[in-house]
C-alpha cells in the first residue's frame, strides 16, 4: 500500500507538470499534502470530513488564513485527482469510495484576494510626479533618481506589476511595433502558478516618450553598451562580474515611490504603492474610453472579473452614464 501512495503521489505531480504549473506551485502543495499526511498518519484518501474538522478547526486554527485557504484547496485538487484516475482502483484495494473530505460546511471561509486598493486622483497622480521630476534637477544622484521616477511613470502609464517591470530588458522595447510601439513582457504573472505568460504591451498613454528620455538621456549613465544581450531596460548601481551594470530589484523601485510619495504626496506615503499605481491605470483607462477586454490584455489578467476589481470609477461615474444615456435616447426620439 505505501508503494501505491507513493505511485500516486508522483503521478499527482507529473499531472500538475502536465497542465503548466510552475515546479515551485507544484513544490508548495505537495509541502502542503506531504504535512496533512504527517499529521493523519494513513492514506489521505482515507481522511474523512470529520477528520477534516479537527485538522482545520484544532491543527490550523491559529493559522493564517492563507495557510488554511491554500491547504484546503490542495486537498480539494487532490481528491479530484483521486477521483478522476485512481477511484475504481483504491476501492478495489481498500473497499472505500473516494469522497473529498472538505464540504460546503466545513471548508475554510475567506478570501484570498487583494484587499480593494483605491488608487489617488488624477490631480494627486500629477502632483506626484510633478515633485519628483523637479526632484531630478537638484538630487544627488541624478541616474538613480531618474530611473526610478522613469520605472514608476511607466507602471502609472501601462500597468505593469513593478517586477515585470525591473525584469525587462532594452531589447524588449519594440519601437516599431504598431502605432505607438510595445513592450515584450516575457515574465508576466501566469495563472495559478503556470509560470511566465508573455505578452505584448502597447506603449500607450506616454510610455513610449517615458521610455524614449529614459534610454536616450539616461541609461547610458548605467552602461555604455546598448547592443549587449541580455542588457537591463532599468540597471542598478551595482555591476555584474563582466564590468555591465546589473538588474534593479523590485523592493529599490518600492522604497523610491515611498520617498517620493512622503515628500510630494503625504496623504498617500505609507499606502502608495506599485501595484496602487497599476490600479490607478487600470481606472484612467477605463475612464478614457477603453474596454474591459482590452484593459485585462494590457495588464495581462487571465480572468476579466480580476480587471473589474481594479476599475475604479470615479463617484460621479454612474450618473454621469445616466446622463449620457437620457441624452443619447432624447438625440433619437428627436424629429419623431
Amino acid at each position: 500500500m505505501a508503494a501505491f501512495e507513493t505511485d500516486v503521489l508522483a503521478e499527482f505531480v507529473l499531472a500538475r507538470a502536465s497542465a503548466g504549473l510552475a515546479d515551485s506551485t507544484i513544490s508548495g502543495d505537495i509541502g502542503h499534502l506531504e504535512l496533512m499526511r504527517a499529521w493523519f498518519g494513513r492514506p489521505l484518501w482515507e481522511m474523512e470530513p470529520t477528520d477534516a474538522d479537527v485538522y482545520f478547526g484544532t491543527v490550523l486554527r491559529d493559522a493564517a488564513s492563507g495557510t488554511r485557504l491554500a491547504r484546503a484547496q490542495v486537498l480539494r485538487t487532490f481528491f479530484v485527482f483521486l477521483e478522476l484516475r485512481h477511484q475504481v482502483e483504491i476501492h478495489r484495494l481498500t473497499g472505500r469510495v473516494v469522497q473529498c473530505p472538505i464540504d460546503e460546511i466545513n471548508r475554510p471561509r475567506g478570501r484570498r484576494d487583494a484587499s480593494l486598493r483605491i488608487p489617488p486622483s488624477a490631480e494627486q497622480v500629477e502632483r506626484l510626479f510633478a515633485g519628483w521630476r523637479s526632484d531630478l534637477t537638484s538630487c544627488r544622484k541624478y541616474a538613480p533618481t531618474a530611473r526610478n521616477y522613469a520605472a514608476a511613470r511607466l507602471i502609472t502609464e501601462v500597468g505593469l506589476r513593478v517586477n515585470e517591470a525591473c525584469r525587462l530588458d532594452l531589447a524588449d522595447v519594440k519601437w516599431d511595433l504598431g502605432h505607438f510601439g510595445k513592450l515584450h513582457v516575457r515574465h508576466g504573472k501566469g495563472s495559478r502558478g503556470s509560470g511566465p505568460r508573455e505578452r505584448m504591451v502597447p506603449l500607450i498613454n506616454g510610455a513610449g516618450r517615458t521610455l524614449r528620455w529614459f534610454v536616450q538621456d539616461v541609461w547610458g549613465h548605467f552602461d555604455d553598451d546598448h547592443t549587449r544581450p541580455s542588457a537591463p531596460l532599468f540597471p542598478s548601481e551595482r555591476r555584474n562580474a563582466d564590468g555591465s551594470g546589473a538588474r534593479v530589484g523590485a523592493d529599490r523601485i518600492r522604497a523610491a515611490l515611498a520617498e517620493a510619495a512622503a515628500r510630494h504626496l503625504p496623504d498617500w506615503s505609507t499606502t502608495l504603492t506599485p501595484h496602487v499605481l497599476r490600479h490607478y491605470c487600470a481606472s484612467q483607462l477605463y475612464r478614457n474610453g477603453m474596454d474591459l477586454v482590452a484593459i485585462q490584455e494590457t495588464l495581462g489578467h487571465s480572468w476579466i472579473t480580476t480587471t473589474m476589481h481594479y476599475v475604479h470609477v470615479h463617484r460621479t461615474h454612474v450618473e454621469d452614464a445616466w446622463i449620457a444615456g437620457q441624452q443619447r435616447a432624447a438625440a433619437r426620439l428627436k424629429g419623431l
